[in-house]
């Protein structure tokens, strides 16, 4: 996904910056990273009071396998919902569950 296009579907939440990171990007509102493009899958930062609603949506909670100690590791971010990624106004109430959960993940 192009960063302009990133721009336009988060467009309601306001003003996002893009960096590059690990091997996809790093979306960010107000200096708080709530969103990351990886592996091409779009990903929001989620936490216990979100997560059955991303769940619920169709989301999946992204794990990996810990390679040395062979675990899987389940990180605060899940897909977002396909129906979102066509939809700015859909994506901007996503974007602001996901922007709460980074900033009570802050404090």
């Amino acid at each position: 996904m192009d960063d302009e296009r990133i721009r336009e579907l988060f467009d309601g939440l306001g003003p996002v910056s893009i960096r590059r990171m690990f091997s996809g990007k790093g979306i960010y509102h107000n200096g708080v990273i709530f969103a990351l493009i990886l592996r091409g899958d779009l990903m929001l930062k989620g936490d216990d009071e979100v997560a059955a609603e991303y769940e619920a949506a169709g989301g999946r909670h992204w794990t990996y396998v810990n390679k040395r100690h062979g675990k899987e590791v389940a990180m605060p971010y899940w897909t977002a919902p396909e129906s979102a990624l066509d939809d700015p106004d859909e994506m901007t109430v996503w974007a602001r569950k996901a922007y709460e959960a980074a900033v009570r993940a802050g404090k």
